[in-house]
């Protein structure tokens, strides 16, 4: 490979995890969730992390979206080594930088939908009314355009799920981190969800997602399968992972 090619290479990856090892003090055991994990993502792509119970896959996420630590190795996000950041430092990576989605939504049933949008923003010292500009155009954007002024409870599974990946989007993150984003919807609400995360990783966002249904696992371009903290296999497009 020429240096303007490695060069070019390095400039794509936007996660890198270089040895990383997670342990837990459990009394006067240690535990072993992580043994060593090494890979990198590329910008644009969409995994799935597949495994078992105890496979590691959960705790690897918490450490992707900056809400863990590696005990000893290295986490690059977009350049940024941020394994020796303060929390303080870490929140506001996580802010800027990451969008999450999770499994049961965690969306704020005393806000209405407009408001747990722009929920983000607030944090972020955006004024009300570019927040609620950039609220309108996310709930469009997940056809949620009429349930701005609607409450949680008042919404369907399939339609929190949109408002949380609303919510994800409006810091306008390059890493979208869904953990289980259908686990507690019906199969065909899931594949509309999948159908959306599609569309959002052809617009260029990368997708890091934890899943043990194969059917949504096949929805990744990437399928990354762990086992006892380690990386067991790789399949589909394996030339985005470096």
């Amino acid at each position: 490979m020429s240096r303007q090619e490695l060069t070019q290479s390095q400039t794509e990856i936007i996660v890198k995890l270089d040895n990383g090892r997670k342990v837990y003090q459990m009394g006067t055991q240690q535990v072993a969730a992580l043994g060593g994990i090494n890979i990198s993502f590329k910008k644009g792509s969409f995994w799935a992390i597949m495994g078992p119970s105890g496979s590691g896959k959960s705790t690897m996420m918490n450490i992707l979206g900056c809400l863990d630590r590696f005990t000893t190795g290295h986490y690059i996000l977009e350049g940024q080594d941020v394994s020796t950041l303060d929390d303080d430092s870490l929140s506001e990576l996580r802010l800027r930088h990451l969008g999450f989605i999770f499994q049961s939504f965690n969306l704020i049933p005393q806000l209405t939908v407009q408001r747990n949008i722009e929920l983000p923003l607030y944090y972020l010292g955006w004024d009300s009314a570019q927040s609620a500009n950039r609220a309108k155009e996310l709930a469009k954007k997940v056809k949620l355009e009429g349930r701005l002024d609607h409450h949680p409870m008042e919404l369907s599974g399939g339609e929190m799920q949109r408002v949380a990946i609303a919510r994800a989007l409006a810091n306008d993150p390059q890493i979208l981190l869904a953990d289980e984003p259908t686990g507690n919807l019906d199969t065909a609400t899931g594949n509309q969800i999948m159908d959306l995360l599609v569309d959002l990783n052809n617009q260029g966002k990368t997708i890091i997602m934890v899943t043990h249904e194969l059917d949504i696992a096949a929805y990744a371009k990437n399928r990354l399968h762990m086992k006892d903290g380690k990386i067991d296999k790789i399949d589909g497009d394996t030339h985005e992972a470096i």
